[in-house]
């Protein structure tokens, strides 16, 4: 019942945090922080209690499993199950709650109770995604996780708030419902040929389909994941939202959300759909370096500091999509730190945004410069995730980065080169950032208070999880190894075979992931040889 629990805690910390807020403001705000670090408490001792389970385990079995029946005429049950993939994510999102429930601290005064209801039933939604391994419990959380965010934005968000709520919305719930019409479809086409009707994740993954069948189902769980991560071109949604949202919301939004369309693709839409996956992975891959370069332009252009973060975003998501549809353990693995290292720098960044315009109010750039004389510590902590943000050694997302190129070098030079070519961009924007807000001459005389206590600790934590990404990214490596294999056992192993005369010769991906077998077996560590990478070359 330990995952259970997680979710369960925050859900009841959400309905004792609102009917505090009723009598007592900062008790709210207490009932919610505590609600979260004992969650926190709980899934770093299963982390901590676990960690040779999660480094050699080289068969798909779960750390903890939790089933029970839940509506048992449709096949429905309650099953949740923890890896090492979710149980980094489940592990980001409860400490990234902590990080917006400290920064609404001073920042939230009306409906406090609400705010922090919405705030811990978003973060149990997204636990509830990360850990479902049933197809209609996921879809359920998938949902839980979206209408409290649409109050987030619509109540206590900027000027267009409204607007940008409904934009949300419609965007995730359109594409969500594209996703629950190939879950109903799978369901039925699985009950046919069986004679079960299951949703369970675990019985759907050996479903036999059709070519077009296939297509047609990957496609609804695509479309609904991309649209969330977001890729090019259905991002039209999120620089809206990030900027009308309060703090906690762009945390949240960036942070945690986000996350949970890369998770989709990596969980379901890879496994369940090996053979269209591949047929689709040339394609999803050009996109995502599009959305690099795209989403880095953009961010330049920009003069509101929280838009500006916000399609640094759609940039780093493109390296998201870039590693997961090259399709080998090594980009695999970085997309599994740039989830991370992500989080944690662009949730920094909307910390910062949200600071600043708390204390000067507004986000306008253009208004700004010569902020470093004022709060040198707010500017510290500022340059710092700036250069995280733009792939600076020794910080989280450059091993993100370098992992995923190195990954996708394997399959194609040429997008590799292309996606490379937005680390260039994102110095540009990462700068002028630094120059804009923190440099430059003053537009105004400003007397504000540097980071206080609260945000110093709040900063601290954030910093040591970025340099620790960077210095020591093994930890988490380690962590998400076994589940990258299973992930990848499950793509490879109903699209080839381990004789050669069964891999066409004429696709391309289907000789990366039969090579990738051979080496598995041979080393275990899944990554080609330069002899085999130069024979793959001269085929294609």
């Amino acid at each position: 019942m330990i995952l259970a629990w997680l979710i369960i805690i925050m859900m009841i910390g959400g309905l004792l945090a609102w009917l505090a807020g009723k009598w007592n403001v900062l008790m709210c705000r207490w009932i919610a922080l505590i609600t979260l670090i004992i969650d926190f408490i709980i899934i770093i001792a299963i982390w901590v209690s676990n960690p040779g389970n999660i480094e050699i385990s080289q068969k798909p079995e779960w750390l903890i499993e939790f089933t029970t029946s839940w509506i048992p005429q449709f096949g429905i049950d309650f099953h949740l199950a923890l890896d090492g993939l979710n149980l980094i994510l489940v592990s980001l999102t409860i400490f990234l709650g902590i990080i917006s429930v400290i920064t609404s601290w001073t920042e939230i005064t009306e409906h406090a109770g609400f705010f922090h209801f919405n705030i811990l039933w978003i973060l149990a939604g997204i636990t509830g995604v990360f850990l479902s391994l049933d197809l209609f419990l996921f879809y359920f959380f998938w949902e839980v996780m979206l209408i409290p965010m649409y109050f987030l934005i619509g109540i206590w968000g900027h000027e267009n708030r409204v607007y940008a709520a409904f934009k949300f919305l419609i965007f995730t719930q359109a594409s969500g419902l594209l996703m629950f019409l190939s879950i109903l479809a799978l369901y039925f086409i699985h009950g046919k040929a069986t004679g079960v009707y299951t949703f369970d994740y675990l019985q759907l993954l050996g479903t036999s389909l059709s070519t077009s069948e296939s297509f047609i189902l990957m496609c609804g769980f695509l479309i609904a994941f991309l649209v969330k991560l977001p890729a090019v071109p259905f991002h039209p949604w999120l620089p809206d939202a990030h900027t009308e949202a309060p703090t906690a919301g762009s945390v949240i939004l960036a942070g945690l959300l986000l996350k949970t369309g890369a998770y989709g693709i990596l969980r379901y839409a890879l496994p369940l759909f090996p053979q269209s996956a591949i047929a689709v992975s040339p394609y999803a891959m050009v996109f995502g370096a599009i959305g690099i370069l795209y989403g880095a332009k953009l961010a330049f252009a920009q003069t509101d500091f929280k838009r500006l973060v916000a399609y640094t975003s759609v940039s780093h998501m493109g390296f998201i999509l870039l590693g997961t549809f090259a399709g080998n353990a090594l980009a695999l693995q970085g997309v599994v730190v740039q989830m991370l290292a992500h989080g944690i720098s662009t949730g920094a960044l909307f910390v910062i945004a949200g600071s600043i315009q708390e204390r000067i109010h507004t986000r306008d750039m253009t208004q700004m410069g010569g902020l470093w004389q004022e709060v040198p510590g707010m500017a510290g902590a500022g340059l710092l995730f700036s250069l995280a943000s733009l792939g600076l050694p020794g910080l989280g997302n450059f091993v993100a980065e370098f992992l995923i190129l190195a990954g996708s070098y394997q399959v194609s030079i040429g997008l590799t080169i292309f996606a490379a070519s937005g680390l260039i961009a994102s110095t540009l924007y990462s700068l002028m950032i630094m120059q804009k807000v923190f440099y430059g001459k003053k537009k105004k005389v400003w007397n504000i208070k540097d980071l206080g206590v609260r945000e110093m600790i709040m900063m601290g934590a954030m910093i040591v999880v970025i340099v620790w990404l960077g210095v020591f990214p093994q930890t988490f490596l380690n962590t998400a190894r076994s589940s990258v294999n299973n992930i990848l056992q499950h793509f490879t192993s109903r699209n080839t075979k381990v004789e050669t005369g069964s891999v066409d010769k004429n696709n391309l991906f289907q000789k990366i992931n039969f090579i990738n077998m051979i080496d598995e077996k041979r080393s275990n560590s899944m990554i080609l040889t330069g002899h085999e990478k130069i024979i793959l070359r001269r085929e294609h």
